[in-house]
């Protein structure tokens, strides 16, 4: 028996994904579901209303209504304090929440009695985190190009090229993690011909990089005296750090920045789970900057949200067959039968299902088997 899914209009501050793609629709349809998609939900994305109606999807005016009638809700962000109401016992609620990073949203989900599965925490037995992966691979891209731009002296910064010239040296750029956002953010930095160094405390990780990485690509150890050497070289810091569903860790304090260059720039990518960056609080793409000591800091939690048409493509290819199921199986059936999907249920009716996040605010921890 097919379910009702809904698909609302993302309301976060110059949030232009949107959480399925007409493609997406139309699998679901297919299997016998019924998808409801807000009004207007996919303009930012240029996808229309006409192509989620081919789809075969049902076009509805309000995310009243998408909430209402809805027993499952694919998203992209985490649902605002105006979106709370609209969320009801029993309801699944599908998307990125990242909740170690929130207590406001997370006691907030809490009082809705919904069921809260995480893109983020959705985990493979290698520590891969598949729906993690596609926004880190944008963010990680993403972080080089605004670096750049805001080195520019028109942009508050230190008036350096990132790549160069004859004659003259790159900027040099420090990035610490080596993960998804980190690799990514050194091949973009690295191909514009920058000075790149990779901080990680990952040994295995560090060799494959060495291996793997453009000759202006080095690799080092990360020690909090390594992290303060290299900050202080640096034009450009890329902070890539991530703990699975909990928050980062501070690996640059504010005693830091008093050392580096004026002008220089941070983008903590990993604000979105409280940031590495002391000195960072997320902010929004209407005002992605502000100035600490010196140094521009770039904290926009939703960096993906800017490149939406390529971000919405590539997070529906990794979301859809874990969707499919939710909606096939049912949320408690999917989650006995995959370990992965397990790892994506953070709440249940009211308890804290994932311990990182239990952890981060002191919560009560409810195991997962407790509730299946």
């Amino acid at each position: 028996m097919g379910i009702i899914i809904g698909v609302p209009r993302e309301i976060k501050n110059s949030e232009h994904r949107v959480g399925l793609v007409p493609g997406g629709v139309h699998a679901l349809v297919s299997s016998g579901h019924q998808v409801l998609v807000e009004r207007n939900a996919g303009v930012g994305s240029e996808l229309t209303d006409e192509e989620f109606s081919e789809a075969g999807g049902t076009i509805v005016g309000t995310a009243e209504e998408v909430y209402g009638k809805s027993d499952l809700i694919i998203k992209v962000k985490e649902p605002l304090p105006t979106e709370y109401a609209l969320i009801r016992p029993g309801q699944t609620v599908f998307t990125y929440f990242h909740f170690a990073a929130s207590r406001e949203l997370t006691e907030g989900m809490l009082k809705t009695g919904a069921t809260c599965i995480a893109y983020e925490t959705i985990e493979e037995k290698s520590g891969a985190l598949p729906l993690l992966t596609p926004m880190s691979e944008v963010a990680g891209r993403m972080s080089i190009q605004v670096g750049a731009c805001y080195l520019e002296r028109t942009h508050g910064g230190r008036g350096v090229l990132l790549g160069g010239i004859p004659g003259v040296e790159p900027a040099k750029v420090v990035i610490l993690g080596g993960g998804i956002v980190g690799s990514n953010a050194a091949l973009m930095a690295a191909g514009l011909g920058a000075q790149v160094k990779i901080l990680d405390i990952n040994l295995d990780r560090l060799r494959f990089l060495s291996e793997v990485m453009p000759a202006n690509v080095v690799t080092l150890y990360s020690s909090p005296y390594s992290v303060l050497q290299e900050v202080r070289d640096a034009d450009l810091i890329v902070g890539a750090v991530l703990r699975h569903g909990a928050r980062a860790p501070v690996l640059v304090p504010r005693s830091y920045l008093q050392s580096m260059k004026t002008g220089s720039v941070i983008v903590d990518v990993a604000v979105d789970q409280g940031g590495c960056i002391e000195t960072c609080h997320p902010t929004t793409h209407d005002a992605p900057t502000y100035e600490v000591d010196g140094v521009i800091h770039y904290c926009v939690a939703n960096m993906p949200g800017a490149v939406s048409r390529t971000s919405t493509f590539g997070l529906t290819n990794a979301t859809l067959p874990y969707a499919r199921r939710i909606a096939d199986l049912g949320w408690r059936r999917a989650a006995q039968d995959d370990e992965r999907m397990a790892q994506g249920v953070n709440i249940v009716d009211g308890a804290v299902t994932y311990r990182a996040v239990a952890e981060a605010f002191e919560l009560e921890h409810t195991p997962l088997e407790q509730v299946l």
